[in-house]
């Protein structure tokens, strides 16, 4: 009885341990979500094509866009504008090898799609978020930059509004890891 209620304790207390935990990658999360979407959009590529009819540009090659902090590069990126007298982006994908940065935080999977109206940033396919020791792998990341909510799910694709992005953690589950304080 006595070696059942001690383990309960030590499950009890790993719980709380992965609670606080998970806690500290969502705040890192968070930290993205905290950026501010109404900045000016600065971009720089190989190569760039402009296509006036369809509003968008293409652009292609180590393409480094950065926005206030936040820096996405990719091989590949389109960006879907509007021309009601200014122009207006109003979504970003990215595909190819893409990494989200801000301050000391990274995420990264096969694609991207930063909607400027629902001020949303969808990343699928292989994705990985990483701060500080702290690991987060996952199918799906979606940060609402507006509630400052993220979430990581294992699905590649799904209600989101990244479509036919194949890959993610290949058992359809979330997985990382935590760094741990060290004692003295």
């Amino acid at each position: 009885m006595r070696q059942s209620i001690t383990a309960a304790r030590w499950a009890l207390s790993g719980f709380a341990v992965t609670l606080v935990a998970m806690a500290g990658i969502q705040v890192g999360a968070q930290a993205i979500a905290g950026h501010n979407s109404n900045a000016p959009v600065n971009y720089a590529a190989d190569r760039i094509e402009l296509q006036d009819r369809q509003n968008r540009v293409v652009l292609s090659g180590n393409v480094d866009i950065t926005q206030a902090g936040l820096r996405l590069q990719a091989a590949r990126t389109q960006v879907n504008y509007s021309d009601a007298g200014s122009l207006s982006i109003q979504r970003i994908t990215a595909t190819g090898g893409v990494t989200v940065t801000r301050g000391t935080e990274r995420a990264a999977g096969e694609v991207a799609v930063y909607d400027f109206n629902r001020r949303v940033i969808t990343m699928a396919g292989n994705v990985r978020l990483n701060r500080g020791g702290d690991t987060l792998n996952g199918g799906r990341l979606v940060i609402d930059l507006r509630t400052g909510i993220s979430s990581v799910d294992g699905r590649a694709n799904g209600s989101s509004s990244v479509t036919g992005a194949v890959g993610g953690s290949g058992n359809g589950r979330v997985s990382g890891s935590f760094s741990v304080p060290q004692g003295n």
